[in-house]
């Protein structure tokens, strides 16, 4: 597996054996194929216990709710998608063998990606997955004409908190998924099944933000301030998995069969609530799960 996620493996880099990474993937066909309207592609992360790596923080864990609306999924039983997930399990650990800034990491779609901020591991973990199922989206067209969505779904920046509050925000990266109106579906579900979400806008500013500053790199993961800190701190790295990914190969340049919709997700402010109850863990919400139901299952 490690040849395949290599990005994901690099962040684990063999600190301890028995937190070995894991790649989960979970699957729906709708029974009658000639139905299907839609294929879904989701990717999420888990980041069970975030030191922050060798930009050393306090941290703690993160959530993986790709694995609530797959559940959700499973109890709907749609006839009209088709929904391919998957999350990266990791430890974001530091010790002697943790990578660091300026180390350069080739990503599965073979671009060279400048480490910026070992604390900005989330991106890097879902960047190998991204990859997959982009290839899976354009493979899937063989097999059906439907559009295929891709998904990454995240607890990805304090800067969406800061941004947006306790609301997730959704974000079109490219025509195709504008074209399918898909933030904008995600935005009017969730305000009609009390999950709300805001739109936000990948701009050319946000590519310009991560590209390379020499011939060494195709492309900078972060920077080394905390996005919270940092202007369009919540965007820019949705134009760091576009190009990582591959991605920035199959947008409005490309020929219409080669296109692929991809939504980046951050749900930082929506996934818990702000405080937990006393000296416990803040509360899940089940956000994302009502908004993409409403938008993509009912």
């Amino acid at each position: 597996m490690s040849a395949f996620f290599f990005i994901l493996f690099y962040v684990w880099h063999g600190l301890v054996e028995r937190h070995h990474p894991r790649i989960v993937k979970l699957e729906y066909r709708a029974p009658d194929q000639s139905k299907v309207r839609e294929n879904l592609y989701f990717v999420g992360k888990g980041v069970t216990y975030d030191t922050g790596g060798a930009d050393i923080k306090a941290g703690g864990v993160m959530r993986a709710s790709v694995a609530g609306f797959l559940k959700t999924v499973s109890l709907l039983a749609p006839e009209h998608v088709n929904i391919t997930a998957g999350l990266s399990f990791v430890r974001n650990s530091v010790g002697s063998n943790s990578y660091v800034s300026d180390e350069v990491i080739l990503s599965r779609a073979g671009v060279r990606v400048l480490i910026g901020n070992t604390d900005a591991e989330g991106r890097l973990v879902m960047t190998d997955l991204l990859t997959e199922f982009k290839d899976a989206a354009l493979a899937e067209r063989e097999a059906n004409s439907a559009p295929s969505i891709l998904f990454t779904v995240a607890t990805l920046t304090g800067h969406a908190l800061r941004a947006y509050g306790g609301y997730g925000i959704a974000l079109d990266t490219n025509v195709s998924a504008r074209q399918l109106r898909v933030s904008r579906r995600i935005f009017d579900a969730g305000h009609v099944w009390g999950d709300p979400f805001e739109i936000s806008t990948l701009r050319r500013d946000d590519m310009e933000a991560v590209a390379p500053g020499s011939t060494s790199e195709d492309v900078v993961q972060a920077n080394d301030k905390p996005s919270s800190a940092t202007m369009r701190g919540h965007q820019f790295p949705a134009g760091y998995l576009v190009i990582a990914s591959g991605l920035d190969k199959h947008g409005s340049s490309a020929v219409p069969e080669q296109r692929v919709a991809y939504t980046h997700l951050d749900i930082a402010g929506s996934a818990e609530t702000l405080d937990g109850v006393g000296l416990s863990l803040p509360t899940v919400t089940g956000s994302p799960v009502p908004a993409l139901a409403g938008a993509f299952l009912l």
